[in-house]
């Protein structure tokens, strides 16, 4: 059996400890400030999170680009040359262009390295939902599943992992063009957060909307026991945030006094996808029954 390489891009915002003990490879898009185009790397080399949400909360603009095909090139190249294969998971294809491209370099290989296998998936999935996906699958492998059984296990699995999000800055996505300023001042002035998921085609959609932060964050906690797979207690959850660590604790708290659950990981949103939701925001991904 040849040995194989998961690959990823940087949405998936796991944290270089998590990359690495995972023996990922990532991927990187590119964010750009002031004129400035960086990597969004795992170890947050080229920007601190920190430093990237004290400049959104200053109202400096930042812009994406998805991965292009000779990024992904460049990444491949050099590991079907080593004799591995490769399965590559990516950023939803309904939020972003880096999956096609992914598809395209694949493509473009497949005819130099005709012995090797290349299979590339929509993860249908964003930020740390991404993350738990890829993170998950890594450990599938280290079970020694072949790439096509992670593959098949990717593929089903998919479709049962919940995203469910709320955003704290308004305003944000009125800059953003997803809002538009009269809803914008008027949720601001009402504290209306909404409850957005990410459906199983991998947009990210508003099903509702909550009085204040600590409603929002609890609708998150109802869902997983609407839809969560039991036994909830089992579940490893992953978080995703904008630098809004008070919101972490108390969604962590609120999962431990309900459902016992205590394997919680946490860690930042990324500048590409920070730069559309702004700061304040927080993302909750459990295994469920249904998207």
């Amino acid at each position: 059996m040849r040995d194989y390489v998961i690959m990823t891009d940087s949405c998936c915002d796991l944290s270089a400890a998590e990359v690495a003990e995972s023996e990922l490879v990532v991927v990187s898009l590119t964010f750009t400030m002031d004129g400035v185009t960086r990597r969004d790397t795992p170890d947050h080399a080229e920007m601190s999170p920190e430093e990237f949400y004290r400049q959104i909360r200053a109202g400096v603009l930042c812009t994406s680009a998805a991965v292009n095909v000779g990024d992904f090139i460049d990444a491949m190249r050099p590991i079907l040359a080593s004799g591995r294969d490769i399965l590559c998971v990516n950023f939803s294809s309904a939020l972003s262009t880096t999956y096609q491209s992914a598809c395209i370099a694949a493509d473009e290989l497949r005819g130099e390295f005709p012995d090797a296998k290349i299979i590339v998936i929509d993860s249908l999935a964003a930020s740390r939902g991404q993350g738990m996906l890829v993170w998950h699958a890594a450990k599938e492998k280290k079970k020694g599943k072949t790439i096509d059984e992670v593959a098949d296990w990717v593929r089903e699995t998919a479709p049962h992992q919940d995203h469910w999000f709320t955003v704290a800055d308004l305003n944000h996505l009125r800059r953003g063009g997803r809002l538009n300023a009269t809803s914008a001042v008027i949720g601001t002035v009402l504290a209306i957060k909404p409850v957005m998921h990410t459906d199983k085609d991998g947009k990210l959609t508003p099903v509702s909307k909550a009085r204040g932060m600590k409603q929002a964050l609890t609708e998150l906690v109802n869902k997983m026991d609407e839809l969560g797979t039991r036994p909830l207690e089992e579940q490893t959850v992953f978080i995703c945030h904008a630098d809004a660590w008070d919101s972490v604790d108390f969604v962590k708290g609120l999962l431990k006094e309900r459902f016992n659950v205590t394997d919680v990981r946490a860690d930042y949103i990324g500048p590409v996808i920070g730069s559309h939701t702004g700061a304040g925001t927080l993302g909750l991904f459990f295994f469920g029954s249904e998207r």
